[in-house]
């Protein structure tokens, strides 16, 4: 019988982020869509014989320039859409062709989000979705609302907002076919001990967001996510954006959040595009925080990737000005910017590269329960590189093995 060929392998030779620490002199070898071996350039041939690739099968070799970077392709764990399409109200072959770009602009991972609505309009995006993340083209859901304080309730539709139901969540959830990740909660509401409990049963991750609650109860129910997930952590959706501020005497949810992320049993979300949070605000948060226990989201919407103008965002208007993008009653409604710039934005904030990049990969995949599958150069894991040049602009983009273009 004759022997299957082995896939080809290609070997990227430069700079690269292996872990925590850019190696000068690495090797990234490549084979189908996973990565055979990352590391020092020295340990390359025995890598490539314990992976069984035979020795005359010399590899596709590209030499990075001197100021290039290889690195893992980033994760977004909350975006609404991009390039002129809006997740909560596209069908699957737009969702597909904004994911494209986003793909080749150096986010290899997405997880879409998608908006308070009417319970029918929810129910058919998770099902639409669910088919992208049962294709592979999405890593799955975030679903932010409908379980949401009016207070703090920002561009979502506060018409469709409501506490707690344990019978609708199940709906959500079996819609989802599997494939719900994450979903923001306040959790002041009645009933969302309930919802905590059973998100977690099903392995969604609870993410505390639009929110007036107490430092109290943000702790408690937090708290009592961690417990639930068994090994995993809650997240805090777009930290300070969305809840009251810390104020000396009523420290609110923001305070909660400070507290578990500081004691690693929570992540925070981070929108460092400079319009959601300050820059100074973002170095803050990792110095205090450590990257382990940030994520960096961009929570995009249709409106990324293009020009000023009138988008939706589910079934809102939302005009964008300046790269900002607003309801008509002035309340910011999502981001514009990739994650890329998010990365960036951290960088020239003072935050060093290796970690504004750790909290745009492997924190994410962490979160989604994919640590060494993505959001990582190293063996076994998908082979998505995002090449960068002196200044972190996308020199090219493999996902899954194949490099590819925005066209």
């Amino acid at each position: 019988m004759t022997a299957l060929a082995s896939p080809p392998v290609t070997v990227l030779r430069g700079r690269a982020l292996v872990g925590s620490e850019i190696l000068a002199d690495s090797a990234v070898a490549v084979a189908g869509t996973g990565i055979l071996y990352a590391g020092p350039e020295s340990g390359l041939s025995a890598a490539l014989s314990a992976a069984g690739v035979p020795a005359g099968n010399e590899p596709n070799t590209i030499t990075l320039t001197p100021g290039q970077l290889a690195v893992p392709g980033l994760v977004d764990l909350h975006c609404h859409g991009g390039y002129g399409v809006d997740f909560p109200s596209a069908d699957a072959a737009a969702a597909r062709t904004a994911l494209h770009r986003m793909h080749a602009a150096g986010t290899t991972t997405v997880l879409a989000s998608l908006v308070t609505a009417a319970p029918a309009d929810l129910l058919s995006g998770l099902e639409m979705l669910a088919g992208l993340a049962s294709a592979g083209d999405i890593a799955g859901i975030h679903l932010e609302g409908p379980f949401l304080a009016a207070a703090r309730c920002g561009a979502q539709d506060p018409h469709w907002l409501r506490s707690p139901d344990p019978d609708f969540a199940g709906e959500l959830i079996s819609a989802g076919g599997g494939h719900l990740r994450t979903m923001t909660y306040a959790p002041e509401l009645p009933g969302s001990d309930e919802l905590v409990d059973l998100l977690a049963a099903h392995s969604v991750v609870p993410s505390v967001g639009h929110t007036a609650a107490a430092a109290d109860a943000a702790g408690a129910s937090l708290a009592r996510a961690a417990a639930g997930l068994a090994g995993r952590v809650p997240t805090v959706t777009h930290l300070f954006n969305g809840m009251d501020p810390i104020h000396h005497r009523s420290p609110g949810a923001v305070t909660a959040a400070l507290r578990a992320a500081r004691a690693g049993t929570a992540v925070v979300e981070l929108i460092a595009d400079n319009i959601h949070l300050d820059p100074i605000v973002v170095a803050a948060m990792f110095e205090l925080l450590g990257a382990e226990n940030i994520v960096l989201v961009t929570d995009a919407m249709a409106a990324a990737g293009l020009a000023d103008g009138s988008y939706r965002l589910g079934p809102a208007e939302v005009r964008v000005r300046g790269g900002v993008a607003r309801l008509p009653s002035g309340s910011l409604a999502g981001g514009t910017a990739s994650m890329l710039d998010l990365v960036r934005n951290a960088v020239a904030a003072g935050v060093p590269l290796e970690l504004a990049l750790h909290s745009a990969t492997e924190v994410p995949a962490r979160v989604l329960g994919r640590t060494g599958q993505i959001g990582t150069l190293a063996a076994g894991a998908a082979a998505d590189v995002l090449l960068l040049d002196a200044g972190l602009r996308p020199a090219g983009v493999m996902h899954r093995g194949t490099w590819i273009t925005a066209a």
